[in-house]
């Protein structure tokens, strides 16, 4: 949807890994990279980081599988460190993007997000990056959350703050400057923007009706229902869905294959300009489809993503 030569699937091992050391998470990244070696690659399927795993876990990726190979190679797995051919801007591109397919949608809705206030469920790499870009643009955060549950101020929250508390407790619950509010809860807020930025399946019928927000923006994947969806419609939620919104991720993941086949690096400044322009192109041609079709985003985004497939398809053809 974001015309980009890249897309991918997910894998994983079921685990928990914070009840585990680091040397067990190394033995078990490892062991499952060793396994799957034969069908990964540069050329083929390219892993990138997603819940529970970050740029240390994607360095023993690039490390077994160069053992496998016999060389080194780096452009095996993205998200890594830059010290071993990570890209800049990696970290924060899936955040990145959600805030600028909002800034877009918020001048298509004449809203003005310096007078705006966000709610931010999940508080991870997506979360908590999504909470201190948004503050960056002047939109108030009024409440977070990670698994353990939330808090809320109305009068704002300090990102940084937050997440200074989370780490050193291990979750942002109990934070001395906010009230506790439970994840059921925190999606319930009145608010101009809800950025549901942790797990699938969180807004479903049963809650629905209950949102208050004005724009939701998918930072996860999959965190609304289709049953769902058709309740936020007909209450007039504008809706960013997941592979519009969250695609600063796969896309700032492709760059950094792109540097990496090339043995070339780019600036972070060049990382966000490149993702600033594909995402304002995306959201452009998926806003277009909306006004001429009569379909909310998500349905655009469909339509113009396999729209891309089946074009390319009939210009292959099938063989044998």
């Amino acid at each position: 949807m974001v015309d980009i030569p890249y897309g991918g699937a997910k894998g994983g091992v079921q685990c928990d890994p914070a009840n585990m050391s680091s040397s067990e998470i190394e033995r078990l990244t490892r062991r499952y990279i060793w396994e799957i070696s034969p069908i990964i690659g540069p050329e083929q399927d390219i892993p990138a980081p997603d819940v529970n795993t970050n740029p240390q876990v994607m360095a023993w990726i690039v490390d077994t599988y160069s053992v496998f190979k016999g060389f080194s190679c780096n452009s095996v797995v993205t998200g890594k460190p830059v010290e071993i051919g990570g890209s800049l801007g990696r970290l924060k591109a899936t955040s990145r993007g959600v805030v600028y397919v909002l800034q877009e949608a918020s001048r298509k809705l004449g809203m003005d997000l310096t007078s705006s206030t966000a709610v931010v469920q999940g508080f991870g790499n997506v979360g908590y990056y999504a909470a201190e870009l948004l503050e960056e643009i002047g939109v108030k955060i009024i409440a977070v959350s990670d698994v353990r549950g939330g808090i809320v101020n109305p009068n704002g929250l300090d990102s940084g703050r937050v997440y200074a508390h989370c780490q050193s407790t291990g979750s942002v619950v109990d934070y001395p400057e906010a009230e506790n509010i439970t994840n059921r809860d925190l999606l319930e807020l009145p608010c101009d923007v809800l950025v549901p930025a942790a797990l699938e399946g969180q807004i479903t019928l049963e809650n629905a009706d209950r949102i208050q927000a004005r724009i939701i923006v998918e930072g996860a994947n999959g965190p609304t229902t289709p049953l769902a969806d058709d309740v936020l419609d007909e209450k007039g939620i504008y809706v960013l869905p997941d592979i519009l919104a969250n695609a600063g991720g796969v896309t700032v993941s492709y760059f950094e294959w792109v540097q990496n086949i090339q043995k070339l690096f780019w600036t972070e400044d060049d990382v966000n300009n490149q993702l600033h322009r594909i995402m304002k192109k995306a959201f452009g041609e998926v806003y277009q489809i909306t006004e001429k079709e009569k379909v909310n985003m998500r349905t655009a985004a469909y339509m113009l993503a396999v729209s891309r497939v089946a074009a390319a398809k009939r210009i292959r053809g099938i063989f044998p």
